[in-house]
């Protein structure tokens, strides 16, 4: 107990310097990005400190810049917790599900009883863990959001180009008739954000896709930036990537519908098969135990 209390204490005062500590540098951070004259700083984010979680929190859409810091101190908490709730189940359950789990016939028992052993650690990475599988499963929700948008977004843009329209003024008319709610056009919102801060449009385009970091994205904003440097014509360029996009997403659907029946097979094996075979072959298992039981008692 006095090695879970001082767990519990090294924690806290983990959490409480921590936290000052990184709204300082993220303070010093925003400053040094502020007088920095090189554009391309801008365009990386942030610098320095925790480079590569404050990326992947932002581009699972965390970009407070309090984002880092809650995230750690969200970890430590979790690992707290997560001791505090192994520590209970190895001293209240561990020993009683052990000994009914060992009880059990053949070697599966002693298996079984090993991981039960283990429990307590189980547990408290599970718990740990927490924010992570939280933050991964923001990022896999905003790359399907935005991998769902973009087909008809790039639609949109290849039929205004062809009507005539700019870029800007077409971008502009996207994002009013869809809304800022959905991640890609949060996105576009900052994309315009930034040009109006005076970044060059390919930069602020580099800065998109690298912000998102969706391939399909990035393949439409390189197609974007090098239209630009060579002159060629935007509407051109959309509607091609509007049709790769289509032909891509069309390939995709036919894999995973060639995919389907092979991964119908664990399924099938694990779930109906046992059910089937229980359901057809128990009464005749059970009319055979009871003539061989008849047998063996006419014999004595």
């Amino acid at each position: 107990m006095a090695d879970l209390v001082a767990f519990l204490v090294v924690v806290a005062v983990v959490g409480l310097v921590y936290v000052p500590v990184m709204s300082w540098r993220l303070r010093r951070s925003a400053i040094n990005r502020l007088q920095d004259d090189n554009p391309d700083a801008l365009a990386m984010g942030p610098v320095g400190q925790d480079r590569w979680i404050t990326q992947w929190l932002a581009r699972a859409g965390y970009r407070r810049p309090q984002a880092t810091a809650l995230f750690v101190t969200a970890t430590l908490v979790c690992a707290g917790v997560g001791m505090v709730g192994g520590q209970i189940y190895r001293v209240t359950m561990l020993d009683t599900l052990v000994t009914m789990v060992v009880a059990m016939p053949g070697g599966v028992g002693e298996v079984l009883g090993a991981v039960l052993g283990v429990g307590h650690w189980i547990l408290f990475v599970l718990i740990t863990l927490v924010p992570t599988i939280i933050v991964r499963a923001a990022r896999r929700a905003r790359v399907r959001a935005v991998e769902q948008d973009l087909p008809l977004v790039l639609e949109l843009f290849a039929t205004m180009g062809e009507a005539g329209l700019g870029f800007d003024a077409a971008l502009t008319k996207v994002i009013r008739s869809q809304g800022a709610e959905r991640p890609l056009i949060a996105e576009f919102v900052n994309f315009q954000f930034d040009m109006l801060a005076g970044i060059p449009r390919a930069q602020a385009l580099r800065q998109l896709a690298r912000r998102v970091d969706v391939a399909s994205l990035t393949s439409f904003t390189s197609a974007l930036v090098q239209a630009e440097e060579v002159g060629a014509s935007l509407s051109d360029t959309l509607r091609h990537q509007a049709n790769d996009l289509r032909l891509r997403r069309r390939e995709d659907a036919l894999l995973k519908a060639q995919a389907l029946p092979v991964q119908l097979v664990f399924p099938l094996v694990i779930c109906f098969l046992p059910g089937i075979f229980l359901s057809t072959l128990a009464p005749v298992l059970y009319q055979m135990i009871q003539v061989a039981e008849g047998v063996l008692g006419a014999g004595q």
